[in-house]
């Protein structure tokens, strides 16, 4: 049974909400604390697996709770509770929070949340997974990014359509605004997999707050372990993948939303390479020097890779499951039934096909391709098809503008 320590100041709130749980409790084991000061006095006396906070409290509100919580206890899930007219407020809790649930809450929606902040942890069951990710402030974004989008949310009437140029050459600002956009708070009927859409729901405004008034996308600078050099073709590769699953699916049936695992397909990586650089630069040294994908040694140190770190971050922070489920097996694409090509599938091809590029244009080995899990997806017939829409999405592919 899951841990669950649901925080409200107003008793009678309390009391309302173990009233409407009742039904949940052969399978949630409930607590409940009437403010901040208690929560903490009760996670230091027994181990919790999600924390629930309302985000307006006096004294200590729901963002600070959980700000002390995640430095305590890094592993906890932690999930806000929040009005439409508390957003601004709440906009503290972005860089604490791995989820947003709107008030009022039914059973049906919390328990719909706590569902899917937790899946995928079950399945990616492991204690590096959970004290990586867990303690993660927020994903690192190059300066010059950050700086260029500062400099476009000061001008009067910027367009959507240029914040959105933006923010799609940075995997972190696109994973974070894309994790905003899908929280409870905009009640929206369908996933947003778009930036230019997520911008668009989001408004200047508010994008405005969130990039220059809170430390939500924080900078990563290079340092002694990780160079600038690497991260600039980190995104380079990101962008790459996404354009040639772009290329891919416009002439297929695989949603749209593929682009979007592609473009987020190693963030894994930034997670690694902010909680632990000199860990991740071994790594990279080590693949190297011995010819292997930077995931089979991961996967021999630590017995997970980047592409699950990224898949549990980004369940966490509610993207769409299809999504997830994409990054999590592009390494590892037989872990899922494949039945044609599909999501997980197509992810991995487009990965594969930037690795690639990027190995002829270095005159490195190529990676190999599993041609008889393509065959068996009926589609190794078009792998040189695609090889031409690869070598085309590189020529469009141009560094990060400075």
């Amino acid at each position: 049974m899951k841990r669950i320590l649901f925080v409200d100041d107003e008793v009678s709130i309390l009391d309302g909400l173990k009233r409407m749980l009742r039904p949940m409790r052969t399978e949630w084991d409930m607590s409940f604390a009437p403010g901040g000061e208690a929560a903490l006095s009760m996670l230091e006396t027994a181990p919790f697996d999600v924390i629930v906070t309302d985000m307006r409290m006096p004294g200590m509100d729901g963002a600070t709770l959980l700000e002390i919580v995640r430095e305590k206890y890094p592993s906890l899930l932690r999930i806000i509770l929040s009005g439409y007219t508390e957003l601004q407020a709440s906009m503290r809790a972005v860089p604490v929070a791995h989820q947003f649930l709107l008030k009022p809450c039914d059973p049906q929606m919390l328990r719909a949340g706590i569902a899917r902040a937790t899946s995928l942890g079950e399945v990616l069951d492991s204690k590096m997974l959970t004290s990586l990710v867990g303690a993660l402030r927020d994903l690192p974004s190059l300066p010059r990014v950050f700086s260029e989008l500062k400099a476009a949310l000061a001008q009067p009437n910027v367009s959507i359509q240029r914040i959105s140029q933006i923010v799609e050459q940075d995997v972190a600002l696109s994973a974070k605004l894309l994790q905003l956009v899908n929280s409870a708070f905009f009640g929206l009927a369908r996933d947003v997999t778009s930036v230019n859409t997520a911008v668009s729901c989001l408004g200047i405004s508010v994008l405005h707050d969130l990039v220059l008034t809170l430390e939500v996308f924080r900078s990563f600078t290079a340092n002694d372990f990780v160079s600038e050099e690497y991260l600039e073709e980190f995104h380079r590769h990101a962008q790459l993948s996404a354009r040639i699953a772009a290329g891919i699916a416009e002439k297929t049936k695989v949603s749209t939303a593929v682009v979007l695992a592609a473009l987020l397909h190693d963030v894994g990586k930034l997670v690694i390479a902010e909680r632990t650089p000199a860990h991740f630069a071994r790594a990279l040294e080590q693949s190297q020097e011995e010819n292997q994908p930077l995931y089979e040694i991961e996967e021999r140190l630590i017995h997970i890779s980047h592409a699950e770190v990224g898949a549990y971050l980004l369940s966490l922070w509610g993207l769409p499951y299809s999504v997830v489920e994409a990054i999590a097996h592009h390494h590892h694409p037989r872990r899922v039934p494949i039945n044609g090509l599909d999501m997980v599938l197509l992810v991995y091809i487009s990965n594969l096909l930037a690795h690639e590029r990027e190995a002829l244009e270095q005159g490195a080995p190529a990676p190999a391709f599993d041609i008889e899990l393509l065959e068996h997806a009926g589609v190794s017939d078009r792998l040189q098809e695609w090889r031409k829409i690869a070598e085309t999405a590189q020529l469009c592919t141009a560094p990060l503008a400075g």
